[in-house]
């Protein structure tokens, strides 16, 4: 596009080194003024600002409507122009003047469903470069532009109204793109929506909305939600502002719905009160209601419907671990929208292999070494006011523990696992009580442990691997806090010290760790298995890319994302995400720095903290 102001056009000039001595039709009366540059041969020359001056003498034929052989007519109005020029700028034009087609021979050509303002602007344009754009005539602009193929106006247009986005227009502007074939406004246009989407279904545009617009986007896992809640609110506000015509569409609508994860209460005393009657709904509430029943048939009945969008799945929060400076004290927060890892906030304290529990509203740091001894105590970090507190300590001094809350809840209790305590390997097990805020002794494992796998699974806790002074177990332990018992299971196909265990979709999945003793360089593990409850068996899965141990691991919505390790030469910055359904692994954004035992943590995307 042209820098000038088309307010000076007429006294447009070349350079400084042309004098055009201009009439008022733009040809220059004496061309001996025009600056002759010689080149490297003796016999050629060329004129700076030939092509410039050459524009303005057409666009001064063009004012004047002399040498004109077209006329173009859009609605009436009549715009005389030089077929060369056109075509010189449109492939459109180029096409008509230059080929077998009758207007190639005529002088006036009648444009069917062109708007005559946005003709006369773009003709302006192919002499000029020079377009002005306006909010309440550039989607006229754009629609003549591409149908005339002049594409940098095209393009300028899309980037105007990309500019203008908010959630008043983004829908109207990204049903526009679609039906103009712009992908680039297209896309921005529905990344906007989706960013935005909490504020765009208030608006009367999405009120407006076509069933199958609405569907596509219901279809889309970028909406930016707080949660399910909000997405199945939408639907239902659309149906009813217009309930006589709308209702028939609610089984389609609610298909796209991901009713099991929605809260149980807000799915009966919502969804199935508005939506139970209807027959074809009925088994969508029954799948949402037996995923809410039936915690350990998740496995087999998981769908699409199932999968978390992106940004309800919270935010990742990699805490401490062991790095270059021999201890992390920072966080640092992944947010899966983005792909990008931020600086959080420091620990009260210095802790290396530690265990970390997250409840409602609060994080639990316990255990653990500060370089020196080995630690009982607790931290608390309140989400809701970034602030730390004191709980009261274990009953044993553990590092290298497992840590895991075992319920739902704020008053879930939380149980720490084995260990070391500066001299011995554990066995024992801890559990805190929200309620009277203490630490109580519950059943010991059959054999001690520390840097062990531990999870929670249908309502059991899972002790796998770890060391117990000699040689790294295989051995698999289950406790019940039902009967206060614990009870051997199938053992893993490997021995496996400094592990990660993490519970995902009905199964346990052990990550990495190392086989050989601990004063060993090799023996690091880039195999993953997973162990199936219902069966006692482990099965082999996709390797990690990397051999290491001391991985931080977690679920992020339905998906398990394994953090840094060491590889027994370096720490790694390392993050990669577990594809259950290809059984594959891929590469998400790095730590900024390598971080090996670092605790990974899952954070809800109401807590303040995001």
């Amino acid at each position: 596009m042209s820098a000038r102001d088309p307010r000076n056009l007429d006294s447009m000039t070349s350079n400084d080194n042309i004098s055009t001595n201009s009439t008022d039709e733009g040809l220059p009366r004496d061309f001996s003024q025009i600056s002759l540059i010689s080149t490297s041969k003796p016999d050629e020359f060329y004129s700076n600002g030939h092509s410039e001056l050459a524009l303005k003498n057409l666009y001064g034929y063009y004012r004047s409507q002399t040498l004109c052989d077209v006329v173009l007519i859009a609605e009436g109005c009549r715009v005389p122009a030089h077929k060369v020029v056109l075509s010189s700028c449109s492939e459109y034009f180029a096409a008509m003047f230059t080929g077998s087609l009758k207007e190639a021979k005529q002088n006036e050509i009648v444009l069917e469903r062109v708007d005559s303002t946005a003709l006369k602007s773009l003709v302006h344009y192919c002499y000029t470069g020079i377009i002005e754009l306006k909010e309440e005539s550039v989607e006229m602009l754009l629609a003549t532009s591409s149908l005339l193929q002049l594409d940098a106006v095209t393009k300028a247009c899309c980037t105007f109204l990309m500019n203008q986005l908010d959630p008043c227009n983004s829908l109207g502007i990204a049903l526009f793109a679609e039906q103009q074939s712009c992908l680039t406004l297209h896309k921005s246009a529905l990344e906007y929506t989706y960013q935005h989407f909490m504020e765009v279904m208030k608006q009367p545009e999405f009120l407006s909305l076509h069933v199958d617009q609405l569907a596509n986007l219901l279809k889309s896992d970028e909406l930016n939600v707080i949660s399910e809640e909000d997405v199945c609110d939408c639907v239902l506000t659309w149906v009813h502002h217009d309930k006589e015509n709308r209702e028939k569409y609610l089984p389609t609508l609610l298909k796209l719905v991901k009713l099991p994860l929605l809260s149980s209460e807000y799915l009966i005393d919502k969804v199935e009160q508005t939506c139970g009657k209807i027959k074809e709904c009925q088994p969508l509430i029954m799948e949402a209601v037996k995923w809410h029943l039936l915690p350990e048939r998740r496995g087999s009945l998981a769908s699409y419907r199932t999968r978390p969008r992106t940004s309800t799945i919270g935010r990742l929060l990699a805490i401490g671990g062991m790095d270059g400076n021999k201890g992390a004290s920072n966080m640092e927060i992944y947010d899966p929208r983005t792909n990008t890892w931020s600086p959080y906030m420091r620990m009260g304290t210095r802790r290396l292999q530690f265990g970390v529990a997250i409840l409602p509203r609060r994080l639990i740091i316990v255990g653990g070494r500060d370089g020196l001894k080995t630690l009982n105590t607790v931290d608390s970090f309140d989400i809701s006011t970034l602030s730390w507190s004191t709980l009261a300590p274990m009953n044993t001094h553990r590092h290298g523990l497992g840590v895991a809350v075992l319920g739902e809840g704020p008053n879930a209790p939380v149980y720490a696992v084995g260990g070391h305590d500066g001299w011995i390997y554990l066995n024992s097990v801890e559990r805190w009580d929200c309620i009277t805020r203490s630490w109580t002794m519950v059943a010991p494992m059959a054999g001690a442990r520390s840097t062990c796998g531990v999870a929670v699974l249908g309502g059991r806790l899972y002790a796998a691997g770890g060391r117990d002074g000699g040689a790294c177990l295989r051995s698999l332990e289950c406790y019940d806090p039902a009967t206060n018992h614990w009870h051997n299971c199938a053992p893993m196909t490997r021995r496996r010290c400094g592990l990660s265990m993490c519970a995902a979709g009905g199964y346990l999945y052990a990550l990495g760790g190392h086989e050989a003793p601990a004063n060993t360089v090799g023996g690091r593990l880039a195999c993953v298995e997973r162990y199936d409850p219902t069966t006692d068996t482990w099965t082999l899965l996709a390797r990690l890319s990397y051999a290491r141990d001391a991985i931080g691991s977690c679920l992020l919505g339905d998906k398990i994302v394994a953090v840094g390790g060491y590889d027994g030469a370096q720490y790694l910055n390392l993050v990669e995400i577990y594809d259950a359904e290809n059984n594959t692994w891929r590469n998400l954004a790095p730590l900024s720095i390598g971080r090996a035992g670092a605790a990974v943590v899952a954070i809800p995307p109401t807590n303040k903290i995001l």
